[in-house]
């Protein structure tokens, strides 16, 4: 008689590399969504000026930028203002390594959660992923309106070409790229403590193998592959290209970056969902 009972979903205690199927993460949207309410919200509770820290944060950034490394060192930004050029790199990274940085510890900020009630585990990262997209998007809104004013009163010729429309591209990629590593580091992060400082030391250094106070031009050529070789290099500059009508990008660096982001997203994936339930005990 069990034997002919058909169950919506069964939990065991085996894990698999695939996790759940869609159907089955589908049927968990409303948690998605009350989770990404949940943590935009509670990133501003008990503030003094609580949403518009989203737009403070990288207006303070983006001056020390331009007093540091504009008026200070003298990095050349080209054709692009200071301002348009430091902003359109901030609000990116900013999504980066947000996301990164967040998605880094699934396990350990959500253990009592996942051991007390089922559901895809690959739910929390998510959200993580869409509360600082959505952090980002109003960013992007800002920067778009420091566009619109350097055009109108400052003289800035934009030039819009057909890489215009590729923005949205690169702003995937890096997300993407973001969520890979995060999936992947969030294991190890659950497994051995001194992963927390490493993600941490990362995310600084890679900054500065990332265009994001420089464009790549400005980098001698011996060590220029320094910065190539870095996947999010390519959508930094085709962000960049897209916006402001400057970058240098590539066919082979955009293709390169595409296949280690898939074959990274993959690999991260395949790792997350087959640890997930195996490493509540160890959290």
């Amino acid at each position: 008689m069990a034997s002919n009972t058909k169950w919506d979903w069964e939990i065991t205690n085996k894990t698999s590399y695939w996790g759940g199927s869609l159907k089955e993460l589908w049927s968990y949207r409303q948690l998605l969504l009350s989770q990404v309410r949940r943590d935009f919200l509670l990133n501003y509770q008990q503030t003094v000026l609580g949403p518009v820290w989203i737009l403070l944060q990288p207006i303070f950034t983006l001056i020390t930028f331009v007093a540091v490394f504009y008026k200070m060192v003298g990095i050349s930004t080209g054709g692009v203002p200071a301002v348009l050029f430091y902003f359109s790199g901030i609000v990116l990274w900013n999504f980066f390594n947000d996301s990164f940085g967040s998605t880094s510890f699934t396990f350990k900020e959500n253990s009592q959660l996942f051991s007390k009630i089922y559901f895809p585990r690959i739910v929390m990262p998510l959200s993580v992923i869409s509360t600082h997209f959505l952090r980002f998007l109003v960013q992007l809104i800002l920067l778009v309106l420091i566009i619109i004013y350097y055009v109108l009163f400052r003289n800035f010729a934009l030039p819009w070409h057909v890489w215009f429309f590729t923005f949205p591209v690169a702003i995937f990629f890096v997300g993407m790229i973001g969520l890979a590593m995060g999936l992947f580091f969030s294991v190890l992060t659950a497994k051995y403590r001194d992963m927390v400082n490493l993600v941490n030391l990362g995310l600084r250094l890679l900054m500065f193998v990332t265009p994001v106070i420089y464009p790549i031009g400005f980098v001698p050529e011996k060590v220029r592959w320094l910065v190539q070789i870095n996947p999010l290099s390519p959508w930094f500059e085709l962000f960049r290209l897209a916006l402001l009508g400057e970058g240098t990008v590539t066919g082979f660096q955009l293709l390169y970056s595409t296949v280690f982001t898939v074959l990274a997203l993959s690999g991260a994936l395949l790792l997350f969902n087959k640890q997930g339930d195996k490493l509540i005990e160890v959290v």
